[in-house]
Formats: structure tokens, C-alpha cells, sequence
């Protein structure tokens, strides 16, 4: 299922956040009565979730949207803003694309370190400017190097503590598309200090368009506990700049979870970001030298089954 957080905007209608399941080209409402948003859904653990899928499926088969024995109401899906499907409890961004690591490092004129090879490392992002679909990004007046991350991140759907990596699965609701957007100037600056990144960092992040169940993705698993088969692209002003694969992942979603919840409790609504997959920004497609996005481009990230989060640089 892809599952939305949305506002219809049609006349007469509030505009207030609302928990929907994407069905064609409608959205049917959950019910205010059930949730909220998608983020309080997520919240309490995912409840009730066999029964959103037995309507999602007798709505593919043409049936009326009725969910125990309620109802619901469908908005044209073009007639619908799409949120970030939730607010992060926290939003861990992982390092995990070997080609990017390589190319990043490259540039600043360095081999990989061992290190990375013997842990999956990460940072605290701030989800606290996070944007949404159709969202204009600002553009940081401190950089004159913005630049996109093309990323695929997990969203954790129950509490789980020292998951082991066969196991994680069982723990991710779905997974979304993440922009990691980056001020690279300031980003360089900050990591030679050995701290961060920053302000390099927090201005922005995207989120969605939509969250897509793990079961929408069963034919695409591959061996690896976590990995799917799913091409992933970004476009600029709708030219292709970068082109990849979840599948070339070095460290698993499984192996970011274990790693993750290591004497930690991992929370509904926690999300685990990739990183960037290699091609992935323009600081690898430039050798970190530009030109850098500038106002007013529009920056398409997609990934095969999730659909294509949109943005326009302010």
C-alpha cells in the first residue's frame, strides 16, 4: 500500500493533515475517528493494520471504501497535498552506498577508511525542517553550494531493542524517498574541524511522497535481509543526473537497524536514512567542484515503487 499523509484542496473542504491509502488516482480517508495523521497511526504501533489492507484490497476490486463497517470518503488524487508522510521521532541518516563513499572520499583526496568497512556509521539528522512533496526548499543564504542527496529511507513501525539483522524486516513498516539537501561549502568546512555535519545539514530535508508497506515490495526482495531490487534516479530541471540501485547497498537495512538499536530502543515512527546512493548529488558528478543548484530548479528524486518526491529550490 502506498500510505500518504494529505490536505485535499477543494472548496468547502478543510485543509487539515489527514491519514489516507493511495488507490488508483484517488485517496481514500481513514477515518478522523481512527488517527489523526499517518504520524499518529505510526505512533501507536500501527494498529489495526490487516484491516487497511482488506479494504485497500476489495477497493482494487472495485468495491466501495469501507472500513469496519464505516465508510470512508476518496479525493481525487491530483486535488490532494501530499505532506511528509510523518514526523520523525528521530531521523538516523546512514552511510551505506560503497560507489558514494568512494567518490566522496576521492575528492577529498583519500582512500575509504578501514573503518567504515567494519561498522555502518551514522548521524543524527534534524527533522524539524522537513518538507514534503511540491515543497519549496529555501536556499541557505550562508552557501553558494546547495546540492540534493538521492536516498531511500526505512521507517520502523514497532519498538524493537537489539534487533538482530534477520529480524529487521519484521521491524520496518515501509520505506520512503529522502532528500538529504546539503551545503556543501559549509558541510567541507565543519568535517575538517572533525565534528559534524551541521549547519551544513539541518536547513532541509524531504520526505515522500508516500510510504510504501513492505508488501508492495515482496517480488523486488533480494537476499539480503533489507535490500530490495528498486531502481533510483534524480532529475534536475528534468534531466537525468544520477541513476542507481537500493540493491548496491554495502551495508543492509538489516545491518543499519542491528546497528541502530544497539542498547537502543528503536520507536514507531523512527526513520533510517541510506545515505546516498553513488551518483547521487552533484558534489560526485562534479569531483566537488559545480555548478551547484540555484534558484528555482526543480529536483526530482524517484525510486522504482515509491513514485518521485518533487521539489523546487527557493
Amino acid at each position: 500500500m502506498q500510505l500518504v499523509e494529505f490536505s485535499p484542496q477543494l472548496p468547502d473542504e478543510p485543509a487539515h493533515p489527514r491519514f489516507g491509502v493511495i488507490v488508483n488516482d484517488q485517496i481514500v480517508e481513514i477515518g478522523e475517528s481512527e488517527r489523526g495523521t499517518l504520524s499518529d497511526y505510526i505512533w501507536r504501533g500501527a494498529p489495526a493494520f490487516e484491516d487497511i489492507r482488506a479494504m485497500y484490497a476489495a477497493c482494487l476490486q472495485g468495491a466501495a471504501p469501507v472500513l469496519r463497517g464505516h465508510a470512508r470518503r476518496t479525493f481525487p488524487l491530483e486535488h490532494c497535498k501530499l505532506h511528509p508522510p510523518l514526523l520523525p521521532r528521530t531521523l538516523r541518516d546512514f552511510y551505506a552506498f560503497e560507489r558514494h563513499v568512494k567518490a566522496a572520499n576521492a575528492i577529498r583526496g583519500r582512500e575509504v577508511p578501514p573503518e567504515w568497512y567494519e561498522i555502518p556509521v551514522f548521524y543524527y539528522a534534524h527533522h524539524g525542517t522537513l518538507c514534503g512533496n511540491d515543497d519549496t526548499v529555501p536556499y541557505p543564504a550562508y552557501t553558494a553550494a546547495l546540492d540534493y542527496e538521492l536516498e531511500i529511507a526505512a521507517v520502523i513501525g514497532k519498538a524493537g531493542r537489539d534487533i538482530p539483522a534477520n529480524q529487521a524486516e519484521d521491524y520496518i513498516l515501509g520505506f520512503t524517498i529522502l532528500n538529504d539537501w546539503s551545503a556543501r561549502d559549509v558541510q567541507r568546512l565543519e568535517m575538517r574541524v572533525g565534528l559534524g555535519p551541521a549547519k551544513g545539514k539541518d536547513f532541509a530535508k524531504s520526505l515522500g511522497p508516500c510510504l510504501v508497506t513492505l508488501d508492495e515490495l515482496a517480488d523486488r526482495r533480494t537476499e539480503r535481509h533489507g535490500v530490495f531490487d528498486l531502481q533510483m534516479v534524480a532529475r534536475v530541471n528534468g534531466v537525468e543526473r544520477s541513476r542507481g540501485n537500493m540493491a548496491e547497498l554495502y551495508w543492509s537495512f538489516g545491518q543499519m537497524i542491528a546497528r541502530a538499536s544497539q542498547a537502543v530502543t528503536l520507536q514507531p515512527g523512527d526513520v533510517i536514512g541510506s545515505g546516498t546512493v553513488g551518483t547521487g548529488c552533484l558534489l560526485e558528478l562534479t569531483h566537488g567542484e559545480g555548478p551547484w543548484l540555484q534558484h528555482g530548479d526543480i529536483v526530482e528524486l524517484a525510486i522504482e515503487r515509491i513514485g518521485t518526491l518533487r521539489n523546487r529550490v527557493g
